[in-house]
């Protein structure tokens, strides 16, 4: 059988691509092709000149089109790679939307022209990932025809993230492994762990990741007073993540807006009970009190409760951290939902044939 190939558009060195990438590759033996934006956007002079290498981008992806004949296009964020791939004229094509709409942040000036281009995106992709059920239901107020969508997402590798179960001994070992940017919420965590600290509840809190807070958040730790509690790892290996997230016991994540986190399913695969922020994307997945807590988006008060009840209730804590186990295990397996993926797009290919 021919191997077929495919044309991934879409920023490679990300956790969610490189799982996407490689559940081809291992389960529909699928030759990949990259490309991607290359300025970065720390800076508004480089998030310009990425805007002009975007506006440039077309006549380069046709240009490795016409090299390598791809069978299929693939990309991430309904309004920029995916809008990208679809003026290609490759069929088929699939686009993912990565956040709960992909138009973000809303008082932007490019928003309008963000929601253009998503329109036209989902009207002419072949087929839509979303992610998770947050996700269809932004497309469905959208009109999008949903024979189109696929909701499944692209899980997580419980051979790396596992753990036996775990006890809590009482002492918080807390991580935070999103990336340190402003829509996370971070100086919300630090200032919850700030009144813990006042009220000598011993604790060790770990973010794992970087990002453009990093010097922000560092000086905040400092002013409460926590430093010397508070770890940041910088950039590490996702290999490396497993044995972060075995010696944790808590998971904290405050973002404003949510789609849908592997991170938080590779904390519940790990065991580590889950204190997130009361989002549409997390309420798919936590039941407050049952497999762990919801905390009102930006109240760091509440959260600080909310981590107290925990400790205070950690017979809780077993059956909630089994409960989400099992949850990963049956609906978010990278070994069966990527495996589908890769058949989906294989019938797609066939089809056009």
């Amino acid at each position: 059988m021919k191997k077929r190939k495919i044309l991934f558009l879409g920023e490679t060195y990300r956790a969610d691509a490189i799982t996407w990438i490689r559940g081809l590759q291992e389960f529909g033996d699928f030759e990949i092709i990259t490309w991607e934006l290359k300025k970065p956007s720390n800076n508004i002079k480089n998030r310009l000149l990425r805007l002009l290498e975007y506006t440039c981008a077309l006549p380069h992806v046709k240009k490795i089109i016409r090299i390598e004949k791809p069978d299929m296009i693939i990309a991430e964020r309904t309004t920029s790679y995916g809008f990208l791939a679809v003026l290609c004229g490759i069929k088929p094509v699939a686009i993912a939307q990565q956040g709960y709409t992909d138009l973000w942040p809303k008082n932007s000036i490019l928003y309008p022209i963000k929601k253009r281009m998503q329109k036209y995106a989902f009207k002419h992709a072949t087929l839509i990932h979303a992610w998770g059920p947050v996700m269809s239901q932004s497309m469905q107020k959208a009109n999008i025809d949903m024979q189109k969508v696929l909701v499944l997402p692209k899980g997580i590798d419980l051979e790396k993230f596992n753990c036996p179960q775990k006890t809590f001994s009482g002492k918080i070992n807390a991580i935070v492994t999103r990336s340190l940017c402003p829509e996370y919420g971070h100086d919300v965590i630090l200032k919850a762990f700030g009144i813990l600290h006042k009220k000598e509840i011993d604790f060790e809190l770990t973010f794992v990741g970087d990002g453009k807070e990093l010097l922000n958040l560092k000086k905040l730790a400092q002013n409460l007073n926590i430093a010397p509690k508070v770890h940041f790892t910088g950039r590490i290996l996702n290999t490396q993540l497993p044995n972060y997230l075995k010696k944790a016991n808590l998971y904290i994540s405050m973002p404003v807006t949510e789609g849908v986190s592997a991170s938080l399913f590779e904390a519940m695969a790990t065991r580590c009970y889950p204190i997130v922020s009361d989002i549409p994307g997390n309420k798919n997945y936590i039941e407050n009190k049952e497999n762990g807590q919801l905390v009102p988006v930006g109240d760091y008060n509440k959260l600080a409760q909310e981590i107290l009840w925990t400790i205070n209730n950690t017979n809780s804590i077993k059956n909630a951290t089994e409960i989400n186990y099992n949850f990963c295990s049956q609906k978010a397996n990278y070994k069966i939902n990527m495996k589908e993926i890769a058949n989906k797009y294989h019938t797609l290919i066939n089809a056009k044939k």
